[in-house]
């Protein structure tokens, strides 16, 4: 069913990129195969070989997981054999780590196209991020980090029911609850301690239990997504909205293309201040004419394709910055009031059969 690890000679003049945690996102990878026209290939890896976005990309690769020592040589590995130009992560979980190494794989001469640790940490510590919002004066629901903190805020009347808890570091809106009273509060409170250290979210969460989950204020008002987009030496380019019609999964499953100056403003000023690297993905609330920012997700999100769909082509403006260029307007061409839904689409496994799909050789790494 798989070809064998080898050593590809590839052109060296391609621009190949390699996706990390390829997983579902098959839309971005055939985005990019389109917007490479034939100028490189397509490389996705994933710890699972029926991945679906394996089957898309030009070379799938089966490789450990991103928790396993050999990991990063792995990636590294990848890099050499296949002449890797650019390196895009599509899960927030990963890129703590190829942040960490992003120095010492882009010797290799490939861009690790994500942005520094600071800023990392920053957006995957939910509590952080409260706070950088509140230093940026960017409203933002009110939190709190602690049940004592929380119930002091409710007997003064700051904090209101209902309340969302969610893990401090978290993904996918994996353990979000609403609660309706202090009862409720309490019990999900520790429950959502147990629930965590028995999810994939307990390696991040376990360094600091008592202080992992979050108890927020619920926004009541109509919620959007924006891409907010930096160049590669972390300036900014532009802002582009969409309002969400429709959730699914905690993605956005329906949305509507939006032009507004307060919203582009407000991602100006978190796109300068981040001086993050490529698209970041956040999250925000319309309610009583206030603007509530809730997430920042500095990688492309589940809600890329609404803004691609509507003009704005970011795998041909990351190519054409990856090859030096700088007037990158012809792919920039963002409409508002245009409506798009998602479907699902099935991928047959026999298709892996006629896909160069390789596993991951541990014998390999001694080429290192």
């Amino acid at each position: 069913m798989y070809s064998s690890w080898h050593n590809s000679e590839f052109d060296v003049t391609e621009l190949n990129i390699l996706f990390t945690c390829a997983g579902r996102r098959n839309y971005l990878i055939n985005y990019f195969k389109e917007a490479l026209n034939h100028r490189g290939k397509t490389i996705a890896v994933d710890t699972l070989p029926s991945a679906p976005a394996l089957m898309d990309a030009d070379i799938g690769i089966v490789v450990p997981n991103i928790n396993d020592p050999n990991y990063i040589d792995t990636l590294k590995l990848i890099v050499k054999n296949y002449h890797v130009k650019a390196i895009i992560s599509l899960n927030d979980l990963e890129l703590p780590l190829l942040s960490k190494f992003k120095n010492e794989i882009e010797t290799l001469g490939v861009k690790v196209l994500v942005s520094n640790e600071n800023i990392i940490e920053t957006s995957c510590d939910k509590w952080k991020t409260y706070k950088y919002f509140k230093k940026l004066q960017i409203d933002t629901p009110l939190t709190y980090l602690s049940m004592s903190g929380a119930l002091e805020a409710i007997d003064q009347k700051v904090l209101q029911f209902p309340l969302i808890l969610k893990p401090r570091w978290g993904s996918s809106s994996i353990g979000v609850e609403i609660v309706e009273n202090v009862e409720e509060l309490r019990i999900c409170f520790e429950f959502l301690k147990i629930r965590l250290q028995k999810s994939i979210l307990n390696d991040i969460n376990s360094k600091d239990i008592d202080n992992s989950i979050l108890i927020q204020e619920k926004i009541n008002g109509e919620e959007y997504g924006i891409d907010i987009l930096n160049d590669f030496n972390g300036k900014y380019y532009s802002s582009f909205v969409r309002k969400k019609l429709a959730m699914r999964s905690g993605e956005t499953d329906q949305a509507i293309s939006v032009i507004d100056e307060k919203f582009s403003q407000l991602g100006k000023k978190i796109g300068t201040s981040t001086m993050h690297l490529g698209n970041m993905d956040c999250d925000f609330f319309v309610a009583n004419e206030k603007i509530y920012f809730l997430e920042m997700n500095p990688r492309f999100g589940g809600g890329y394709p609404f803004s691609h769909e509507a003009g704005i082509h970011t795998p041909d403006i990351y190519i054409a910055w990856l090859q030096g260029f700088k007037d990158v307007s012809k792919y920039d061409n963002y409409i508002p009031n245009l409506t798009f839904s998602k479907c699902d689409r099935l991928i047959s496994n026999s298709r892996m059969e006629k896909t160069s799909i390789q596993v991951f050789d541990k014998e390999k790494l001694n080429l290192f």
